[in-house]
Order: structure tokens, then C-alpha cells, then sequence
């Protein structure tokens, strides 16, 4: 069954389009800087975007940083929310209940292909974002890559640090997810599934801008999502990303617990 819906969603144009699209802005981004020679001043815009007209291998990150706030979720929660809830939409989901592989299979199938669509997007904005910076921008040679903290990093510390960036955004991701998945057990229509979980995004993006909600501030869902700059960091500051990755940790189990025990006894009528 997990055979099926990876092949059922890499299948559909849609899902290729919408990758497709995310790449758009941050190509779109970097021809703009190669073109006005003008990067933001260090601070300013997305991480990383003021360094790559120097060393392009840092374009990835800054390609992750650019989708990351707001492209990115809603490509997630588009994917997550249509899991269940489209199947219930479109009249199918009793068909495949009627199968002898029962509801936790079936919800463990969906959450596995949510899984390869969240790192397949997230990997493909990376590799699109090196492709694109290595190939408009400069390479600074060995060991001249400078990292937040000021001191140099080989390029074999970049890769690696990139892919930490890469693991650990995909698990921001997750968290989305699995607010998209368990509203999708709720109702039947996709578009309500999403736009629930893009609601609790933007409501905890709001939140974290005002100094009132600052005692609730460190269990936001996106209080972390941008501390994978810390990687980059010398000496790596785990602080913030421990934390991040836990509190994603903490929302997805519980999440996926309640989408669990709400479609395990869902009268499903459609």
C-alpha cells in the first residue's frame, strides 16, 4: 500500500508543478542579484543572501530560507490536507477501506508518502538552489568560506552543514504536516484540512511578533524553523536546533496520535 500512494503522488502532474513553482522564486531571486549586482546587507533578507554574490555553494541555504517562511508550508499542508480528506472528497476512501488492509495502514501509507513529498521538496529547492548559485555566482576556493561567526569553513564543513540544514528543516516540516494530516481526518474537504493548518502557522507566526505572547513564545510550531542558520555557527550552536527539533518531535507525535484515533473510529460515509 505505501508502494501505491508514493506512486499515486509522484504520478500527479500537480504534485512536480508545485515543486516546480517553489523553485521559481529563489531562481527568480539569484538572476536579480546576478543582474543588479546588489545583495541585501548582512542581517537583512533572507539568511545567507548577502553572501552568496561571493561564494555561490551558499545558495542553497539561502534558496531554503527564501521558500521556508511561507512557499514551503502551504506546499506541505496542500499535500497533507488532500491525504484523507481528498480521498473522502472524491469517493474513494470506502473503496479502500473495503480493502482487508485496514484504517492504520492506510493512514500509515498517506503519512509515508507525506514524508517523500516533504524531503524530495525539500532536497530538490537544495540541489536547484546549488545548481543555480555555482553556476551565476563565485566559488570561494578551499577554505574561504566565511561562516556566520566570522571564521572559515572548508567546503567539506559547508556540505555537511548544509545537509544538517537540509535534515533539520525537513523535520520543521513535518510538524506542518502533521497538522495538515490530522484536520484532514476531520473533515472531508482538502481545502478546509489546509487552510486549518496554514491558520495555526500564521496565527503562530503572529504570536511570536508580539512581546504578550512572549511566555509562550519557546512552544510556538515555528518559533525554531529558521535556527538551521546556527549551523554555520563555529562552534555549532545546538542550542536552539535541539529545541526545535524536540518541540517538532513533541507536535508530531501527539498530532499523529489524535489523527490516528480519530480515523481509526470515524464513521466514514464517503
Amino acid at each position: 500500500m505505501i508502494g501505491v500512494e508514493l506512486r499515486k503522488l509522484f504520478r500527479r502532474p500537480r504534485t512536480w508543478i508545485t515543486i516546480a513553482l517553489l523553485n521559481a522564486l529563489p531562481v527568480l531571486v539569484a538572476v536579480l542579484l546576478k543582474v543588479t549586482d546588489l545583495a541585501p546587507r548582512p542581517g537583512e533578507g533572507p539568511a545567507f543572501l548577502s553572501a552568496v554574490l561571493t561564494n555561490g555553494t551558499l545558495f542553497p541555504l539561502a534558496a531554503l530560507a527564501i521558500v521556508l517562511p511561507l512557499f514551503l508550508p502551504i506546499a506541505v499542508a496542500v499535500v497533507a490536507g488532500d491525504a484523507v480528506a481528498g480521498e473522502a472528497q472524491g469517493g474513494t476512501l470506502r473503496y479502500l477501506l473495503a480493502r482487508p488492509a485496514g484504517r492504520t495502514r492506510l493512514l500509515v501509507a498517506k503519512l509515508v508518502a507525506v514524508i517523500a513529498f516533504v524531503l524530495v521538496t525539500v532536497v530538490v529547492v537544495a540541489a536547484v538552489g546549488y545548481v543555480v548559485g555555482t553556476t551565476l555566482f563565485e566559488v570561494q576556493s578551499l577554505g574561504a568560506t566565511t561562516g556566520i561567526s566570522g571564521t572559515s569553513l572548508t567546503p567539506q564543513q559547508v556540505a555537511g552543514r548544509t545537509l544538517l540544514s537540509i535534515g533539520y528543516i525537513t523535520v520543521s516540516m513535518l510538524g506542518v504536516a502533521a497538522f495538515a494530516l490530522f484536520f484532514s481526518t476531520l473533515t472531508d474537504s482538502p481545502q478546509l484540512a489546509t487552510l486549518g493548518a496554514l491558520a495555526v502557522l500564521i496565527g503562530s507566526s503572529l504570536l511570536f511578533t508580539l512581546d504578550a505572547a512572549s511566555d509562550i513564545a519557546p512552544y510556538l510550531p515555528t518559533r525554531y524553523w529558521l535556527s538551521f542558520v546556527d549551523f554555520f555557527r563555529d562552534p555549532i550552536l545546538w542550542r536552539n536546533t535541539a529545541r526545535g527539533l524536540g518541540l517538532q518531535a513533541v507536535y508530531v507525535v501527539v498530532l499523529l496520535g489524535a489523527a490516528w484515533a480519530n480515523f481509526t473510529t470515524k464513521d466514514v460515509t464517503s
